[in-house]
This record gives C-alpha cells, sequence and structure tokens, in this order.
C-alpha cells in the first residue's frame, strides 16, 4: 500500500516547482489527460463535471435574460474570415485549415472556429429585417481550435478547448453596450460565487483588445505564482461585424440602419484557474457549491464490526445524499489513510469518518479539505451541521483568495521600481499609463508584463506615466500573465 499511496500522491511543493506541481495535480487527480494528438487533451469526467456546473450556473442566468442556447457549424469558409480584416489579422496564425473532403481538393479552404463571429454573423445578417426583430441574444457551447501555441499546459494552453460564446444583435450602441457590462457582471459573480475566485474588472487596452471589437472588458485574476489570467471577456463589436456581413434593419423611424453586435465568452481556463487558485501540496481544494463530490463518507472497517460500521455510514449516505452529491467509499481492498490521502488529491471539501469506537458514542469525524480542520459531531446533528460547514468553507476559500489579491497589488512610483516588483514579486501593479502604445510596447519589451485592465472609473486626478513622464490619461494594472 506505501507504493501506492507514493503514486497518487503529489511529490513536489505547489512553492518550489509550481509548474511541476500543476501538471501533478491535474493529471493525478484525473481532471485531464494528454492524448496522441499533439496540444490535444483529454477532459476527463472529473473535470467535466466541474465544467457542468459551470455551464448550470450560467445558462441559469442567462436564460433568465432571455438568451438562448444554439448551435454553428465547426467549419468557417475562409471567404467569411476575409470579410472582415481586423478579424482576420487577429487570429489567421491560430487556424487550422481544412484543405481536402476525401481525396478531393475543396474549391475553398476551410477554417477549424478559431471563434465564431464570422459564421454567426453571416446567420444574422438573413434573419435581421426590422427593429422588432431585435435584440436576437444568442449563446453557443462549442470547442475552439487555435493551432499557434508555445507549450501545451493543460486546460490553460492547448489546441482545442472547451468554452462558452455568446453572440447578440442590438439597435443602438447604449444596447450594446448594456448587454457588455451586464454578461461581465454575471462573470464576475459566477468566478466569486461559484469559483471562489476575486478578479479585477475593466477594458483592455486598443492593443490588447478582441480583433475586430469597438472595445473590450475583462476579468483578471491572480494566480498564486503572480500571474495573471483572463477568466472571462466581453466585447462591444460596434457595427464592424454587421457591416461586413450586410446586418441591417428598418429602424421605427423608416431608415435603413447596421446593427450593433456584441460578443463574450469564457474557456475551460476556469478550470485550471480552480487548480492553481485553491490546491495545495496534497492536490486539489475544491470550493463545494462546484465540486463533483462535496463528502465523501470513509467508514473504518475491520472484521469483528465491519457490518455495523457500514450499515451507520450507509445510513449516514441516504440521509446526506438527498442535499449532497455524496461518495461513500467502502471499498476493503485499501486501508482508511490511503484513501484519506486519494480523496484529498481529489479535493473533496468533506470528509466524513466513522469507526467503531465512533458508533460507540454515536458520533462521525468530520475533516474539512480546505483547512484540514477535524471536528467530532453528535450523529443526530449531521444534517444540521453538515450544510453550514459546506457554506462556511465556500465563504472562507474565498475570504483567502481576496485576501490574496488585495495583499498582491502593489503600487510601482518610478519605473525601476515597477521592474524590481514585477521581477521579484510579480502580481499586480497598478500605475499611471499615458495612452501610448509606444510606452505599453516598451514595458513590455522589458518585463513581459502586459496591461491586464484599465479600471471602469477614472481618478479625477493622475500624474505621470510611469514609463516616459508625460501627463498620464489611465490608471492600469500590470502583470505577467498566462
Amino acid at each position: 500500500m506505501a507504493d501506492e499511496k507514493e503514486l497518487i500522491g503529489i511529490t513536489v511543493k505547489k512553492n518550489e516547482d509550481f509548474s511541476e506541481w500543476y501538471n501533478q495535480v491535474v493529471l493525478k487527480a484525473k481532471l485531464a489527460d494528454f492524448t496522441a494528438v499533439k496540444g490535444f487533451m483529454a477532459i476527463l469526467p472529473n473535470a467535466y463535471e466541474i465544467w457542468e456546473k459551470i455551464q448550470e450556473y450560467f445558462n441559469a442566468k442567462i436564460k433568465a435574460l432571455g438568451h438562448r442556447n444554439a448551435y454553428f457549424p465547426a467549419v468557417i469558409p475562409e471567404s467569411f474570415l476575409m470579410k472582415e480584416k481586423k478579424h482576420v489579422e487577429g487570429f489567421n496564425p491560430e487556424v487550422f485549415w481544412i484543405t481536402h473532403g476525401g481525396e478531393d481538393k475543396l474549391e475553398e479552404r476551410l477554417a477549424l472556429r478559431p471563434t465564431s463571429e464570422t459564421i454567426i454573423m453571416d446567420s444574422y445578417s438573413k434573419v435581421v429585417k426590422s427593429w422588432r426583430d431585435l435584440p436576437i441574444l444568442y449563446n453557443v457551447w462549442c470547442s475552439v481550435f487555435r493551432h499557434e501555441t508555445k507549450m501545451t499546459k493543460l486546460f490553460l494552453r492547448t489546441r482545442e478547448f472547451l468554452w462558452q460564446g455568446g453572440h447578440t444583435v442590438h439597435k443602438n450602441k447604449d444596447e450594446a453596450d448594456k448587454e457588455v457590462l451586464t454578461i461581465l457582471d454575471i462573470y464576475e459573480k459566477m468566478c466569486e460565487e461559484l469559483l471562489a475566485i476575486p478578479t479585477l474588472k475593466g477594458y483592455k487596452s486598443e492593443k490588447e483588445k478582441f480583433a475586430g471589437a469597438l472595445f473590450t472588458t475583462t476579468l483578471e485574476a491572480l494566480m498564486p505564482d503572480g500571474r495573471a489570467l483572463q477568466m472571462g471577456t466581453s466585447h462591444n463589436l460596434g457595427q464592424n461585424f454587421a457591416t461586413a456581413f450586410g446586418i441591417k434593419f428598418m429602424d421605427k423611424d423608416e431608415s435603413e440602419k447596421f446593427a450593433w453586435t456584441t460578443s463574450w465568452g469564457f474557456s475551460t481556463r476556469l478550470i485550471g484557474a480552480l487548480v492553481m487558485a485553491h490546491g495545495d501540496d496534497k492536490g486539489l481544494v475544491m470550493p463545494p457549491k462546484v465540486a463533483p463530490i462535496q463528502i465523501v463518507i470513509i467508514p473504518i472497517l475491520f472484521e469483528d464490526t465491519k457490518a455495523k460500521v457500514l450499515k451507520a455510514s450507509q445510513t449516514i449516505e441516504q440521509k446526506l445524499s438527498k442535499k449532497f452529491r455524496v461518495k461513500h467509499d467502502f471499498r476493503e481492498e485499501y486501508t482508511a489513510g490511503w484513501k484519506f490521502n486519494e480523496w484529498e488529491v481529489n479535493g473533496v471539501p468533506l470528509r466524513i469518518e466513522i469507526g467503531p469506537k465512533d458508533l460507540e458514542k454515536d458520533q462521525v469525524v468530520l475533516v474539512r479539505r480546505d483547512s484540514g480542520k477535524k471536528e467530532i459531531i453528535k450523529m443526530k446533528e449531521l444534517e444540521n451541521i453538515v450544510p453550514k460547514i459546506l457554506e462556511k468553507i465556500q465563504a472562507d476559500m474565498l475570504a483567502r483568495a481576496q485576501k490574496f489579491l488585495k495583499d498582491n497589488i502593489k503600487n510601482a512610483g518610478s519605473y525601476a521600481e515597477f521592474r524590481k516588483i514585477i521581477e521579484e514579486k510579480r502580481g499586480f501593479i497598478k500605475t499611471e499609463w499615458c495612452g501610448s502604445q509606444d510606452c505599453e510596447d516598451k514595458i513590455q519589451e522589458d518585463t513581459t508584463a502586459t496591461i491586464r485592465a484599465i479600471p471602469f472609473e477614472h481618478p479625477k486626478n493622475v500624474g505621470e506615466c510611469i514609463k516616459c513622464g508625460n501627463k498620464a490619461k489611465f490608471v492600469v494594472y500590470w502583470a505577467k500573465s498566462y
């Protein structure tokens, strides 16, 4: 058993080799695996069930606002990408091209979708005729393909990943703006309420915005290694795609106008964020709301008391499974200690232990995965206590993540200080910026840091740009990123 325990346990410390720690957690918790196709991953049930919880949360929120789910082809004609040149400039290097159908060469190359705007906009051009048709509020759950990857990092950088993509059509800019910010707020709440991950919210710079967008808004989280991770973006596409694809409508004043469109999305990189943000040296630590298994019951079995202990643990399972996702681990081929270790790797929020001595005292032992805290509870109090503990775990995990974010936002008074912080401590650095892409480019070249977010609310009094010393226009957050 000792060899097996070593096999499933995490063998590196999170703060000593973050990259190797992350890979081990993802693989040993059976979230994902590499495949025979370079750069493509298999998403395993333990992770896909997390994705389903995310889908359930998000679907409920957007359907309440009138959005409907739809599906569009995974292949896009090359001519569609060429219709919006800013779009193709942004994505052409990442495209997988289909050139043949069987042995026959295609008349036109088809791209495996790097994103869905063009194919959906073509569809919209056929159905939008009048102001009465608007708004159109579609959401798509699908996979996307990006060929250009520096290296494979499960969930964070792979050539195919799952995502949610919203695509809407509106009468005017005000409606489109409202849509963009409404969705970003839902993303923010989802990250906090479901994943227990706080974020910074704001605009992307012109350089960092989505290709073809009027503007891009973003949510940025901070990972324990000091790098930022983009959790979701929401874009006002202006009338750019409507002009390219002929999405026009007859307005109330009987004049023909181009529509305004938006797009917004997040991907399975949220699962990677979950691993990094909360995991520890033992493995995953799952927030209860998104955990595929919220409670694991482990009976401590001895031959002479096995029947009684199993009966008691089965009774607990029957009661708790009415409200929670419960796993009853009654396997006899493994020791209790080995099972403790396995479920810690998998991040199950709450463990219930019951053995013959507990049975004599009519009690169980509860162990929190996030803190390791143990608590002895009377059997009759279990149904009342467990919901409160799970709520506390969820709240405590968010509070710890919020403190980490707050503690790792630094102000830099000079460019020398900026460079020192970004190299030694990383995290978010809050500075003033003149708005020049030249300064933005030079800082990225010097430090590899990029502008992650420009806060929505600008301060009234701004000083000098951190790089050039000229009068600043914005306060921004910089960070190295994934």
